[in-house]
């Protein structure tokens, strides 16, 4: 089956616990995968699947385990063609900057030529206390796109 890599950025941890539900959730359907939190470019395959879990920090940030690979890519600006990738996002409605890391992440990996498969989910902390859950559903329709 397919490769994943599930990259995360967490401040508090919730997108890690993600990450690792939906990793458990792939491998039970064939996939294998591995998880880095908060990797550097030079880490990751050009050429792969990856799934991209973060939650926001302060005003619609990344969270700093994430910051340095975004920085990475838009200072190298790497071709990322050859990457397809999912996006999931946590945040809390409540802040203007819903999901604005998870925003910042999809704009600059589309930017760079990679190609976003299936809608971008967004999960919203208030109204799923365990964000596992929607990430669970989501991922149900994002695994016939593989």
């Amino acid at each position: 089956m397919t490769h994943i890599t599930l990259i995360t950025g967490s401040t508090l941890g919730s997108a890690e616990y993600v990450a690792e539900h939906l990793a458990e959730k792939l491998e039970e359907a064939g996939h294998s995968t591995e998880i880095l939190h908060g990797p550097e470019l030079n880490e990751l395959s050009l050429d792969g699947l990856w799934l991209v879990v973060t939650s926001t920090h302060g005003a619609g940030e990344l969270p700093d385990n994430l910051q340095t690979l975004f920085d990475e890519i838009e200072e190298q600006q790497p071709d990322l063609s050859g990457v397809r990738y999912g996006a999931i996002g946590i945040g809390n409605r409540e802040y203007d900057l819903f999901c604005g890391a998870i925003d910042k992440m999809d704009t600059l990996l589309n930017e760079r030529g990679a190609m976003r498969l299936g809608e971008r989910l967004e999960i919203d902390v208030l109204e799923h206390e365990i964000p596992e859950d929607p990430a669970e559903v989501w991922l149900g329709s994002w695994i016939p796109l593989l």
